[in-house]
């Protein structure tokens, strides 16, 4: 089965080299691109084609909302977001992000305790599986 392809679109270095880490621990997901915002990400999507998009949510040039509307207009597939902004109790970003076109939406771990980290890898590498059968539609700009 060929690896599942992901974007990943961070603007904190920190947190990019932890998704990379993350995602480099697992042999069925390959890394096709990196971008530190949107508009970057956007660039990217037609040549490397990935089968899910991992964004954050705040960054600077293009935020991961405008990102995900940009993407289900013009190229349809699977996007996670990771962020600290999207939390249970906002739900006005979750809200925005899921009308957007958002497959899913999870927040960024908090703490660096070593048993989180791998509760956290497990359910973010569970996700991007999940939705690398996702089907997903156009959605026009509004």
């Amino acid at each position: 089965m060929a690896p599942t392809k992901v974007l990943i679109v961070e603007d904190s270095p920190v947190a990019m080299e932890i998704l990379q880490r993350l995602f480099k621990s697992a042999p069925e997901i390959e890394i096709v691109g990196i971008a530190r915002n949107g508009q970057e990400a956007l660039a990217m999507i037609p040549r490397t084609n990935p089968t899910v998009i991992c964004t954050d949510f705040h960054m600077d040039i293009m935020d991961g909302l405008e990102l995900t509307k940009q993407v289900m207009a013009n190229y349809p597939r699977p996007v996670l977001v990771l962020s600290n902004s999207v939390k249970s109790d906002d739900t006005k970003n979750v809200f925005a992000l899921l009308q957007a076109g958002a497959s899913d939406i999870y927040p960024k771990p908090v703490g660096g305790d070593y048993g989180e980290y791998e509760a956290v890898k497990a359910k973010i590498l569970s996700k991007i599986k999940m939705l690398s059968g996702l089907k997903v539609n156009a959605r026009p700009m509004k």
